[in-house]
């Protein structure tokens, strides 16, 4: 029984070291100013054709990182903004952000 827990417990580590952050994707959207194009509540872009990112899914935001840093192609996305400010972040920093930006409130809605 302690061999399995142990192995348990190995099996388990690197999926609690991959957990995102929110405080580290705070950081990250303060570093990478994402506020300037998404508004400082990440409710009211400066532009309506920009995303309202704050109450998102986290994994919807991390994907959407993941396919502007692909770029053009299979399962990617083009904007040359957000092609450039998504090239050095690492998928656990996309990750991060994305549960910063899922963890604040939002005005979105599901349903009247």
């Amino acid at each position: 029984m302690k061999k399995f827990a142990i192995a348990l417990l190995a099996c388990a580590l690197p999926f609690a070291a991959s957990a995102a952050d929110v405080s580290k994707g705070e950081a990250l959207a303060k570093k990478y100013n994402c506020a300037s194009c998404h508004g400082a509540d990440y409710n009211k872009p400066i532009d309506p054709s920009y995303p309202k990112l704050a109450g998102q899914h986290a994994d919807y935001l991390a994907h959407a990182l993941r396919a502007y840093k692909r770029g053009a192609g299979a399962n990617g996305r083009t904007n040359p903004i957000m092609a450039g400010q998504v090239q050095p972040l690492s998928n656990q920093d996309m990750a991060d952000i994305g549960a910063y930006l899922a963890s604040l409130p939002s005005n979105l809605v599901v349903s009247k």
